[in-house]
């Protein structure tokens, strides 16, 4: 299965777009990253890929990842040390948790644009927006083919 049968494009282009639009109002950055499988701990395969795309290298060290292995129906948001510091875990269990509930009923693309929005009105709190902002990551729907674990 690819990423297209999972996410169609224009699925892809939303969830893009929602990231896109919650990053306007915050210096942090959302990745989205997805894959078929994950075996062993869900938080050390979304801590590998977290490193592997680099997203501990923005300037403010708030990039926050968005893991899904659909196949074995297992998520976890992950946040960079400048947001995890500042933020309960509370919250990202309930992101979790909603995004779950999304993901179950078969409203991936729903989910995941309804997370990012909410990740992105919690980033514009701790790290609002400044003029000279840039966008450090791509926004697009990032995808491996299978677990490299």
């Amino acid at each position: 299965m690819t990423l297209v049968d999972y996410i169609p494009s224009d699925g892809q282009r939303r969830i893009a777009q929602a990231i896109t639009e919650a990053e306007k109002h915050t210096l942090g950055e959302i990745c989205v990253h997805v894959t078929p499988r994950c075996r062993g701990d869900v938080m050390r395969r979304a801590a590998q890929v977290f490193n592997r795309l680099g997203l501990f290298r923005t300037r403010h060290r708030n990039a926050v990842l968005v893991f899904v292995a659909y196949q074995d129906r297992r998520l976890a948001i992950l946040g960079d040390v400048g947001i995890d510091g500042v933020v309960q875990q509370d919250f990202w269990d309930g992101e979790v948790e909603l995004l779950g509930q999304m993901l179950r009923a078969g409203r991936p693309v729903d989910g995941l644009c309804q997370v990012i929005t909410r990740l992105g009105e919690k980033l514009a709190a701790l790290f609002p927006a400044e003029r000279d902002d840039v966008n450090e990551l791509s926004n697009e729907v990032t995808y491996d083919e299978m677990d490299d674990d």
